[in-house]
Parts: structure tokens; sequence; C-alpha cells
């Protein structure tokens, strides 16, 4: 499966001792074997040791389908109440975490030939549904339908079944909201306002 994913990948032999998101998977396998069987601990340690070899957290509770592949994957973090189905793919730098909100059922369900770009958080208990893709450095706080594209902050649906979504921002990841960049113009206007008050009360020869 990676070889047929990633181009970068030129044989078995290689894949086997250099990708680090395969080496997770492996080791998470048997994480999720030892917790449940109550085995806790162990599970745990295993989960750890992982995350610091391959940089890549799985949570050893996380339940993981067939073929999922998490490409350079330093970053990624997975919850311990996390479903992800079959033929999912993960890029770096990804959270399927939780908000702090939930209690018992805290992290994301991600069905079956789903596609996480770099950086995307996916947050609560919501769910992606098939065949859907989220885009780079999208925060998604709501279930994502199925066969759909989901980008910005937060999250919105810019194509469902092939289809643009009327009034939606195209897929272009450099255009995505900027929200730190908001909060700067936000303040800009707020000082234009206040000078021009100031200029207002001067001019009548009001006092300040």
């Amino acid at each position: 499966m990676v070889l047929e994913l990633d181009p970068a990948a030129k044989n078995r032999l290689e894949v086997f001792f250099t990708y680090s998101g395969l080496h997770a998977v492996w080791s998470h396998l048997l994480a999720h074997r030892l917790y449940r069987k109550n085995f806790t601990t162990s599970a745990r340690v295993i989960s750890q040791v992982s995350r610091f070899v391959t940089g890549i957290e799985i949570h050893p509770g996380a339940q993981v389908g067939r073929r999922l592949f998490i490409d350079h994957g330093m970053g990624t973090v997975i919850g311990e109440t996390c479903r992800i189905g079959n033929n999912v793919t993960i890029y770096q730098g990804v959270t399927l975490g939780g908000t702090g909100k939930e209690e018992k059922k805290r992290h994301p369900d991600v069905d079956d030939n789903v596609l996480i770009a770099a950086g995307a958080k996916v947050l609560g208990n919501i769910r992606v549904h098939e065949n859907s893709k989220v885009g780079a450095n999208s925060v998604v706080l709501y279930d994502v339908p199925q066969d759909s594209t989901v980008v910005g902050i937060p999250g919105h649906v810019v194509k469902q079944a092939g289809e643009k979504v009327k009034n939606a921002r195209d897929l272009n990841q450099t255009d995505l909201p900027d929200p730190i960049l908001d909060m700067i113009q936000g303040l800009e206007d707020e000082i234009k306002d206040f000078r021009s008050e100031v200029r207002n009360e001067v001019e009548n020869g009001s006092h300040i």
C-alpha cells in the first residue's frame, strides 16, 4: 500500500526499515491488543516508546482499521476514543483530538477512504464520513458529510459529491483564513476609529 501511495518509496525494503508511520501502526497494533486485555500500563509504555522513536502518538485505546497510512507523520496525535476506518491516509502534524468538553467519547470517528492533510485538527466527538478530504491546517469541529472536501478555520465544506458548494471558497491552501491576521486587522480598525474620535473631539474644542 505504501508503494502505491507514496511516489518517494522505492522498494519494500526501504519502506520496512525507514517508514516511521508504518512502525507507529505496528507498535499500536501490539499496544492496542494489550490495552484490550487490561494491560494498560504495558500498552502505554509501548505507545510512549513508539512516540519517542517515530514522533507519532497513538493512544493504545484508539481503534485503527486496515491499511492506515501515516505519511511523514511527525507530530501526529490520535486520541484514545478515536475510531479510524480502512484505507485512511493521514499526513504530518494532524491531531485527532478532543475539545475538553466531552467526557466518554472525546475524539472523532474517521470513516473509510478519508484523507486528512498536513496540520489539520479534527476535534471532538464528531465524524468524518467516508470518501472525504480535510484540507491542510483546517480545524474541523463538526461532522463532515460523505464525499466532501472541508477547508478553513473553522472547517467548512467547499465540495460535495464532486460539485462545488455554493458560496464556498475554492480549495486553495494559500487562501485559508488566518486568525492572527484577522485579529491584527481588527485591532488596526479599532485604532483608526479611536483616532477619528480623538480628532473629532479636538476639532470640536472638547477636552479629553
